[in-house]
Protein backbone atom coordinates (compact mmCIF):
# COMPACT_ATOMS: atom_id res chain seq x y z
CA UNK A 1 0.00 0.00 0.00
CA UNK A 2 3.63 2.28 0.26
CA UNK A 3 2.77 3.24 -3.64
CA UNK A 4 -0.74 5.00 -2.73
CA UNK A 5 0.69 7.01 0.01
CA UNK A 6 2.84 9.46 -1.48
CA UNK A 7 0.23 10.29 -4.33
CA UNK A 8 -2.19 10.67 -1.40
CA UNK A 9 -0.11 13.11 0.37
CA UNK A 10 0.22 15.11 -2.69
CA UNK A 11 -3.67 15.75 -3.34
CA UNK A 12 -4.12 16.11 0.13
CA UNK A 13 -1.20 18.91 0.46
CA UNK A 14 -2.51 20.24 -2.90
CA UNK A 15 -6.15 21.19 -1.93
CA UNK A 16 -4.93 22.54 1.51
CA UNK A 17 -2.94 24.80 -0.09
CA UNK A 18 -5.86 25.64 -2.78
CA UNK A 19 -7.96 26.38 0.13
CA UNK A 20 -5.38 28.09 2.07
CA UNK A 21 -4.67 30.54 -1.15
CA UNK A 22 -8.89 31.47 -1.93
CA UNK A 23 -8.91 32.14 1.93
CA UNK A 24 -6.18 34.62 1.19
CA UNK A 25 -7.29 36.16 -1.88
CA UNK A 26 -8.04 39.65 -1.89
CA UNK A 27 -11.53 40.06 -2.95
CA UNK A 28 -12.20 43.25 -4.94
CA UNK A 29 -14.97 45.75 -3.87
CA UNK A 30 -17.43 46.22 -5.66
CA UNK A 31 -18.08 49.45 -7.58
CA UNK A 32 -20.44 52.21 -6.83
CA UNK A 33 -22.37 53.96 -8.24
CA UNK A 34 -20.32 56.58 -7.29
CA UNK A 35 -17.41 55.16 -8.43
CA UNK A 36 -18.93 55.11 -12.40
CA UNK A 37 -20.27 58.71 -12.00
CA UNK A 38 -16.82 59.76 -10.96
CA UNK A 39 -14.82 57.64 -13.64
CA UNK A 40 -16.87 59.20 -16.43
CA UNK A 41 -16.64 62.66 -14.67
CA UNK A 42 -12.50 61.85 -14.43
CA UNK A 43 -12.67 60.49 -18.17
CA UNK A 44 -13.52 64.47 -18.89
CA UNK A 45 -10.16 65.69 -18.00
CA UNK A 46 -8.32 68.11 -19.92
CA UNK A 47 -11.39 68.99 -21.95
CA UNK A 48 -13.84 72.13 -21.99
CA UNK A 49 -17.10 72.29 -23.18
CA UNK A 50 -19.55 75.00 -24.39
CA UNK A 51 -22.91 75.67 -22.98
CA UNK A 52 -26.12 76.89 -22.33
CA UNK A 53 -28.81 77.81 -19.21
CA UNK A 54 -31.80 75.66 -20.38
CA UNK A 55 -33.77 76.44 -17.52
CA UNK A 56 -36.03 79.78 -17.58
CA UNK A 57 -36.18 81.52 -14.78
CA UNK A 58 -35.55 85.61 -14.97
CA UNK A 59 -32.85 85.19 -12.22
CA UNK A 60 -30.37 83.30 -14.42
CA UNK A 61 -31.00 85.78 -17.95
CA UNK A 62 -27.25 87.20 -17.16
CA UNK A 63 -26.29 83.85 -17.51
CA UNK A 64 -28.34 82.76 -20.07
CA UNK A 65 -26.99 85.47 -22.35
CA UNK A 66 -23.54 84.86 -21.29
CA UNK A 67 -20.64 81.97 -23.17
CA UNK A 68 -20.76 79.62 -20.79
CA UNK A 69 -17.61 76.92 -20.74
CA UNK A 70 -16.92 74.11 -18.37
CA UNK A 71 -13.24 73.01 -17.95
CA UNK A 72 -12.00 69.72 -16.13
CA UNK A 73 -9.17 71.07 -15.37
CA UNK A 74 -7.46 69.04 -12.32
CA UNK A 75 -8.04 65.51 -11.79
CA UNK A 76 -6.72 63.35 -9.14
CA UNK A 77 -7.94 59.90 -7.87
CA UNK A 78 -10.18 61.73 -5.10
CA UNK A 79 -10.45 65.20 -6.34
CA UNK A 80 -11.87 66.62 -9.58
CA UNK A 81 -11.64 70.60 -9.80
CA UNK A 82 -14.00 72.13 -12.72
CA UNK A 83 -13.83 75.94 -13.71
CA UNK A 84 -17.09 77.40 -15.23
CA UNK A 85 -16.76 80.50 -16.39
CA UNK A 86 -19.36 82.83 -17.81
CA UNK A 87 -18.58 85.10 -20.14
CA UNK A 88 -15.49 86.85 -18.29
CA UNK A 89 -16.36 85.75 -14.86
CA UNK A 90 -13.98 83.02 -13.76
CA UNK A 91 -14.83 83.32 -10.29
CA UNK A 92 -16.31 79.95 -9.81
CA UNK A 93 -14.94 76.34 -9.81
CA UNK A 94 -16.78 73.04 -9.16
CA UNK A 95 -15.14 70.76 -6.88
CA UNK A 96 -16.07 67.08 -6.86
CA UNK A 97 -14.15 64.87 -4.06
CA UNK A 98 -14.59 61.56 -3.01
CA UNK A 99 -15.48 61.29 1.19
CA UNK A 100 -14.38 58.32 3.51
CA UNK A 101 -17.74 57.20 3.62
CA UNK A 102 -17.64 55.92 0.08
CA UNK A 103 -20.26 59.19 -1.28
CA UNK A 104 -18.78 61.89 -3.26
CA UNK A 105 -18.99 65.84 -1.88
CA UNK A 106 -19.67 68.60 -4.02
CA UNK A 107 -18.03 72.45 -2.96
CA UNK A 108 -18.44 75.89 -4.83
CA UNK A 109 -15.06 77.72 -5.01
CA UNK A 110 -15.75 81.44 -5.30
CA UNK A 111 -12.46 83.87 -6.02
CA UNK A 112 -11.91 87.80 -7.20
CA UNK A 113 -10.25 88.76 -9.76
CA UNK A 114 -7.22 88.99 -7.02
CA UNK A 115 -7.52 85.25 -6.34
CA UNK A 116 -8.86 86.23 -2.68
CA UNK A 117 -12.01 84.02 -2.10
CA UNK A 118 -15.20 85.50 -1.82
CA UNK A 119 -17.22 85.82 1.08
CA UNK A 120 -19.63 82.76 -0.34
CA UNK A 121 -17.42 80.14 -0.94
CA UNK A 122 -17.00 76.39 -0.02
CA UNK A 123 -20.28 76.17 0.47
CA UNK A 124 -22.30 73.24 -1.38
CA UNK A 125 -22.81 69.54 0.77
CA UNK A 126 -22.55 65.24 0.09
CA UNK A 127 -24.34 62.88 -1.63
CA UNK A 128 -27.01 61.61 1.04
CA UNK A 129 -28.14 58.36 -1.15
CA UNK A 130 -26.83 56.45 -3.63
CA UNK A 131 -27.75 58.34 -6.64
CA UNK A 132 -26.51 56.63 -10.42
CA UNK A 133 -23.62 56.18 -12.38
CA UNK A 134 -24.65 59.17 -14.06
CA UNK A 135 -26.41 61.66 -11.78
CA UNK A 136 -25.73 62.35 -7.81
CA UNK A 137 -27.17 65.02 -5.86
CA UNK A 138 -25.80 67.07 -3.03
CA UNK A 139 -27.94 68.24 -0.32
CA UNK A 140 -26.46 71.47 1.23
CA UNK A 141 -24.49 70.43 4.65
CA UNK A 142 -24.18 71.84 7.57
CA UNK A 143 -21.12 74.31 7.34
CA UNK A 144 -23.20 75.90 4.57
CA UNK A 145 -26.17 76.43 5.94
CA UNK A 146 -24.26 78.46 9.32
CA UNK A 147 -22.32 80.00 5.86
CA UNK A 148 -25.89 81.70 4.64
CA UNK A 149 -27.16 82.26 7.50
CA UNK A 150 -24.53 84.38 8.60
CA UNK A 151 -24.05 86.47 5.34
CA UNK A 152 -27.68 86.88 4.56
CA UNK A 153 -28.48 84.13 2.25
CA UNK A 154 -30.69 82.08 3.79
CA UNK A 155 -32.82 81.87 0.68
CA UNK A 156 -30.20 78.68 0.36
CA UNK A 157 -30.40 76.69 3.41
CA UNK A 158 -32.38 74.57 1.25
CA UNK A 159 -30.18 74.09 -1.42
CA UNK A 160 -29.72 70.85 -3.42
CA UNK A 161 -27.08 70.48 -6.37
CA UNK A 162 -26.90 67.76 -8.37
CA UNK A 163 -24.67 67.13 -11.63
CA UNK A 164 -24.88 64.64 -14.60
CA UNK A 165 -22.80 62.95 -17.34
CA UNK A 166 -24.11 61.05 -20.00
CA UNK A 167 -21.09 59.67 -21.43
CA UNK A 168 -20.45 61.45 -25.10
CA UNK A 169 -23.92 63.74 -24.90
CA UNK A 170 -24.22 66.14 -21.83
CA UNK A 171 -22.66 67.36 -18.64
CA UNK A 172 -25.78 69.16 -16.34
CA UNK A 173 -25.36 71.13 -13.72
CA UNK A 174 -28.31 72.05 -11.33
CA UNK A 175 -29.41 73.81 -8.25
CA UNK A 176 -33.01 73.32 -6.75
CA UNK A 177 -34.56 74.28 -3.95
CA UNK A 178 -38.48 76.11 -3.02
CA UNK A 179 -39.14 78.52 -5.90
CA UNK A 180 -36.08 78.36 -7.54
CA UNK A 181 -34.66 76.03 -10.47
CA UNK A 182 -31.28 76.32 -12.36
CA UNK A 183 -30.01 74.04 -14.91
CA UNK A 184 -26.86 74.93 -17.61
CA UNK A 185 -26.56 71.68 -20.00
CA UNK A 186 -22.91 70.83 -21.80
CA UNK A 187 -22.45 69.59 -25.17
CA UNK A 188 -19.98 66.83 -24.69
CA UNK A 189 -20.22 66.28 -28.41
CA UNK A 190 -17.79 69.26 -28.93
CA UNK A 191 -15.09 69.83 -26.76
CA UNK A 192 -13.62 73.67 -27.31
CA UNK A 193 -10.57 75.19 -26.65
CA UNK A 194 -9.80 75.67 -22.69
CA UNK A 195 -10.20 78.56 -21.59
CA UNK A 196 -7.76 80.84 -19.25
CA UNK A 197 -7.17 79.66 -15.52
CA UNK A 198 -9.95 80.46 -12.96
CA UNK A 199 -9.19 83.42 -10.76
CA UNK A 200 -6.50 82.31 -7.91
CA UNK A 201 -5.62 79.30 -9.61
CA UNK A 202 -1.70 78.80 -10.92
CA UNK A 203 -1.34 78.82 -14.65
CA UNK A 204 -0.85 75.24 -16.68
CA UNK A 205 2.66 75.11 -17.09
Amino acid sequence: MKWIALPLALVLAACTDGGVADDQAPVAAAETAADRFFASLSALCGKAYEGRVVSDEAADEEMRSSRLVMHVRECSDDTIRIPFHVGEDRSRTWVVSRTEEGGLRLKHDHRHPDGSEDVLTQYGGDTTAPGTATRQEFPVDSFSRDLFNREGAAVSTTNVWAIEIEPGRIFAYELRRPNRYLRAEFDLTRPVAPPPPPWGAKPEA
